[in-house]
This record gives C-alpha cells, sequence and structure tokens, in this order.
C-alpha cells in the first residue's frame, strides 16, 4: 500500500494500491468522509493516469483540494516505481 501525505487539506494521509496500473483500496485518513469516501469510490479500478487527468488540478481550498492530492499523490507512486 502506498501512503502519501497530503498538503494544503484536511486529510492527513492517503493510501491506495495499484493492480496491473489500476487503482485501488483508495483511503483518506481525515477531510469530509462523504467526499473523500466518494472519490475513492469512483476511481476504483480505473488507471493510475486517468485518475491523474480527471483530478488533477480541482481546486477547494485556494491551490489544492483532496481530488487533486490524490492526483499528486499519484503522480509521486508513478515517479517512484518507473521500470
Amino acid at each position: 500500500m502506498f501512503t502519501f501525505n497530503p498538503t494544503g487539506v484536511c486529510s492527513k494521509q492517503i493510501m491506495f494500491d495499484v493492480v496491473d496500473g489500476k487503482l485501488t483500496n483508495v483511503k483518506f485518513v481525515g477531510g469530509c468522509p462523504g467526499n473523500t469516501t466518494g472519490v475513492g469510490k469512483l476511481v476504483e479500478g480505473m488507471p493510475v493516469e486517468q485518475v491523474i487527468e480527471k483530478l488533477e488540478g480541482i481546486k477547494c481550498r485556494p491551490t489544492t483540494s483532496c481530488p487533486d492530492q490524490l492526483a499528486q499523490a499519484l503522480k509521486k507512486y508513478l515517479e517512484q516505481n518507473k521500470k
């Protein structure tokens, strides 16, 4: 399970797995539970690159949001897991 500590949002941690290039088991610690649970369920099974494309740049706070932070987490995951 990959763990990411977001910045600029209420969530304190984002965790997820990637299986065959697809996102699974997305969990947010903190934040608005309805929204973060919903985001996690909506992206379940989607290719990582597609999730980044859809969520990156979404704003709630002045510069970021929980969905945007998930996109940042996925970008970091890809960077650390280049083959």
